[in-house]
């Protein structure tokens, strides 16, 4: 009875999912073949292709309801309600909203990349090592003894960092990693 019912609405999700599926397969290849022709780092093309795909998800999750018939009063109630609770949970939660925010802007504007060398002058904990991934909410920067030390964005954004040796390992050794 419900497929009966709302046959023609499941058909056309089923044509937005497939549509957004090929969106999704075309933007990360051409992000993938222009990145690697501008020498963009590995990591960073990843990086982008998950934004491209969760975006891609969040247009999904909007339209879907559009499809079934609901009114935009109706939607914007629900999704006033949502960010309501969720900026409410951001808050009690600062710190991992500043990274994120700190992540976006390392995506944009940082200096450094995956493979580069750099000294972090932290006065209570300074760090030398290599970089090995730039995500979301920390840097992971490996050291001359081996070791993995996970760094907050936030605290990336807030300390001086000197770089020592650009591409200190290459694009192959990482994606060993």
């Amino acid at each position: 009875m419900f497929f009966e019912t709302y046959k023609s609405e499941l058909i056309a999700t089923g044509i937005l999912l497939l549509f957004l599926l090929i969106v999704r397969f075309i933007s990360t290849t051409l992000i993938t073949k222009i990145s690697r022709k501008n020498g963009i780092n590995l990591a960073r093309i990843h990086l982008i292709n998950r934004y491209v795909s969760v975006t891609l998800v969040l247009i999904g999750l909007l339209i879907i309801p559009f499809i079934f018939g609901t009114q935009p009063r109706e939607l914007a109630l629900v999704f006033s309600s949502v960010f309501a609770v969720i900026g409410i949970g951001l808050f009690a939660i600062w710190s991992i909203l500043s990274n994120i925010t700190s992540g976006i802007i390392m995506f944009i504007s940082f200096p450094y990349k995956v493979g580069d060398k750099i000294q972090i002058h932290d006065k209570d904990f300074p760090l030398e090592g290599i970089i090995e991934d730039i995500r979301a909410f920390q840097l992971h920067l490996r050291l001359e003894n081996g070791d993995l030390v996970t760094y907050p964005n936030n605290l990336m954004l807030q300390r001086a960092v000197t770089l020592i040796e650009k591409d200190a390992i290459d694009d192959d050794a990482i994606d060993g990693i």
